[in-house]
């Protein structure tokens, strides 16, 4: 009744082009997904370790918590890096805890509004 006779033959029939069309969606949705999802955050995620492994000494960095922070120590070998949050005020931060490094304003840089 809601089905055509000719699309019931053809289920009936199977074949290797009916199993093609009924995976060709999957596999679809998984190359979206690749393209959309998974390579972007992988591109992001090598970037992100790229810039932790050039971490030095002065830089200006944002932990995970929001904490602004300069570095004044990094250990090679280890991933523990000492910071200066606050005058007088040194802590060890894992780098993984990174979020950002921030650059250095030039006086010309500044927005005005």
């Amino acid at each position: 009744m809601f089905i055509s006779p000719a699309y019931a033959q053809d289920a009936a029939a199977g074949g290797a082009a009916g199993m093609i069309m009924q995976i060709a969606p999957l596999l679809l949705i998984f190359v979206v997904f690749y393209f959309l999802l998974i390579r972007p955050q992988q591109k992001k995620a090598k970037e992100h370790r790229a810039m932790l492994g050039q971490l030095k000494r002065g830089d200006r960095v944002i932990t995970a918590g929001g904490i602004v922070a300069t570095i004044q120590k990094v250990k090679e070998g280890s991933d523990e890096i000492e910071a200066d949050i606050a005058p007088g005020v040194r802590v060890t931060l894992v780098r993984g805890t990174i979020g950002a490094v921030l650059k250095p304003e030039a006086a010309n840089d500044v927005v005005k509004s």
